[in-house]
This record gives C-alpha cells, structure tokens and sequence, in this order.
C-alpha cells in the first residue's frame, strides 16, 4: 500500500484531529527507526499511519484494531502489515505475539508519541523544541498527566525493543523535531 493510499483510508474513517495527529506522529516514529534499523521506511510509515485508522469507529477491543485488519484485508493490504497493525494491541497477544522488529516498534512508539506530544503542549511555547527526556520522564511519573497514556505499555514497549527507556525517548522527540511543522509541534518556537 503507498502513503497516499493509507491517507485515503485514515481521512476516511477518520475525523478527530487530535487522532488523526497522533497517527502522524506514530508514522514519523516509525519512519526514523525504519532509517535506524535499515528497513523499508515506506512500509514501516504506512503501518504507523494506519494502526489506529479504525479507532474512532470501533474504540473498544477486540473491535480495534481486527475491524480494520478487516478493512485492510479486503483492500489487498499485505498480510504482514495487518499482522503488525493487530500486534500492537496486548489483548492479542495469543494470535498476534510481537515476534518481528516491525512489531516491536510500533509498540514501543505508540504509547510513547501521545505522552512525548503531551508534554510538548505544556511548554509555554507549545514546541518540541522545549522538550528533552528527562521532561518527558518527569511527566510520566504524575499519573493525572496525559491520564489516557499507559505507562506500562510505554516501559515494556522500550524493553521489548531492547533499548533504553530515556534513549528511546531521545530518539523520538529528535524525529518529530525534524518533522514538527507536520505535526503541529514547533509551537512559537524561532530556532
């Protein structure tokens, strides 16, 4: 499937901005660690703007993500693409175990780009050019923030990649400095 076409489908069954940003997010996530690893980036993108382009529809499990594996499936999406899509969700973990990096990755980031986002939107100028990792940490630990995060998913998603925690981090808030003007993220930053 080509970007255009996973664009298409997320503008289709989905209206939420906020969601709709947080599915750019993942895909500018997954793109850099596609770079990092020396995978296929195209690919690897789709697969993050698609994960949850079926969640404001079927919000509740196992709806998400099978309803859009569904989706995918008769639109001839590959079957590994669907496989990572419905690995990302725990509650699959019997049929679909995050076996490949793919999967491992889209984990690892998901959680973690709404918390590293959140913490972006508190700096007075509202850009991820004001936050570091340790902010980020600092966040995760006072529950009431970002309260939609799951933190555990966000520390097994690092240990499950094999990295770092505050590293992991690190490596994402630099990709969506490189990509913040798509993501909404430069805030009044002037740099």
């Amino acid at each position: 499937m080509q970007r255009a076409d996973a664009w298409n489908l997320v503008s289709e069954y989905t209206t939420n901005p906020r969601l709709i940003n947080h599915m750019l997010c993942v895909e500018v996530a997954m793109r850099a660690y596609a770079v990092k690893y020396g995978e296929d980036q195209e690919t690897w993108g789709v697969i993050g703007l698609l994960h949850d382009f079926d969640y404001e529809r079927w919000p509740e499990p196992p709806d998400h993500p099978l309803q859009g594996e569904r989706i995918l499936a008769e639109r001839g999406v590959s079957a590994e693409i669907r496989y990572t899509i419905c690995s990302h969700a725990d509650y699959l973990q019997d049929q679909y175990p995050r076996r490949r990096l793919v999967d491992k990755v889209l984990y690892a980031v998901d959680e973690l780009s709404g918390l590293i986002v959140a913490t972006a939107l508190v700096k007075p100028s509202k850009s991820i050019f004001e936050v570091d990792a340790d902010s980020v940490l600092k966040k995760m630990k006072d529950k009431r923030f970002a309260a939609g995060v799951n933190r555990e998913d966000v520390v097994k998603g690092a240990q499950e990649l094999g990295v770092e925690l505050k590293e992991h981090i690190a490596f994402l808030i630099e990709a969506f400095k490189e990509s913040c003007d798509i993501l909404g993220l430069r805030g009044s930053y002037q740099g």
